[in-house]
């Protein structure tokens, strides 16, 4: 049967199945569904996908049980919306989350769906370097494989303050805390090939600039002093740093049966990544009626 449903007899000894990801129940085998055409036509990935279609619908029919996922801010938003699919489609999903109490709420939402999904959470807070290093010292204490790590979790807009390791806290946050967690968790990733890592980033980084004007790396734009910070142009500055990052992961790790890839999730999609100033707020609020919910 495909994930999340169930056989039960009812008081009648007729069989009856229970979908318990959707909460329905139905005398009809749902395993017809995925029976396959001889001359089958294979659809445009146009046709199959759309601005409408959700994690649930893409989802649909895969076997997700024995792999392993790790997702980076999935207490709320994209993140969160990720880890309820791939665990109601049965893989073991780790919600690495700064907020534990948050994350253990998220737990049980999922919980809620289908009582039977592999889920629980982790402490991360990416503007600690210390914090990423026993987070990936914890998971690799479990013995257990890495098939999906997406790198969800950033801050936008936030007002300019510098983490404990001494950095701007969006470049941390949403990059450099990123890219140390991969590389403490590469080993495994590798051991666990095929695998595949994710870096959620923006169409934003089109709309900044890394280089000073002889055209050389200027690592004082990516940790910028409180003067010259800007914080769209810091979160700009950080997407891009994931794309850069995304790119030259592949190339190195490909060859190992691990892919990387960056991703856009959608211009003005509706989360709560805008609480942190009044006006980003009032932007998202206006553009709600034209972006996509979660």
């Amino acid at each position: 049967l495909p994930y999340g449903w169930e056989q039960e007899t009812d008081e009648n000894g007729q069989v009856y199945f229970v979908d318990h990801i959707n909460k329905r129940t139905t005398y009809l085998d749902p395993r017809l569904a995925f029976t396959v055409e001889d001359n089958p036509v294979k659809p445009t990935t146009r046709q199959k996908y759309d601005g409408n279609s959700t994690a649930m619908e893409i989802l649909q029919g895969l076997d997700l049980s024995g792999k392993v996922a790790i997702i980076t801010g999935a207490n709320s938003g994209i993140g969160f919306e990720t880890a309820k699919s791939l665990a109601l489609h049965g893989a073991y999903v780790i919600l690495a989350c700064r907020n534990m109490s948050r994350g253990n709420d998220a737990v049980q939402r999922i919980l809620v769906e289908w009582h039977k999904a592999k889920v629980e959470t982790m402490t991360l807070d990416l503007a600690s370097l210390q914090s990423v290093q026993h987070f990936a010292e914890a998971f690799k204490s479990k013995n257990v494989p890495l098939h999906i790590l997406i790198c969800n979790a950033a801050v936008f807009g936030a007002p300019w303050c510098l983490t404990e390791d001494g950095l701007e806290s969006t470049f941390q946050v949403n990059h450099l805390g990123h890219f140390y967690l991969v590389q403490l968790l590469e080993d495994v990733l590798r051991r666990s090939s095929p695998a595949r890592v994710v870096m959620v980033s923006s169409e934003s980084h089109r709309f900044t600039e890394i280089k000073d004007s002889s055209g050389k790396l200027d690592f004082s734009l990516l940790s910028p002093s409180k003067k010259e910070y800007w914080a769209m142009l810091a979160y700009n500055r950080s997407k891009l740093c994931n794309i850069l990052f995304s790119n030259e992961l592949n190339r190195r790790l490909s060859p190992h049966g691990v892919t990387s890839n960056a991703v856009h999730p959608g211009n003005m999609i509706y989360s709560s990544i805008h609480r942190n100033w009044w006006v980003y707020t009032l932007l998202f609020t206006l553009a709600r009626p034209f972006t996509k919910s979660m």
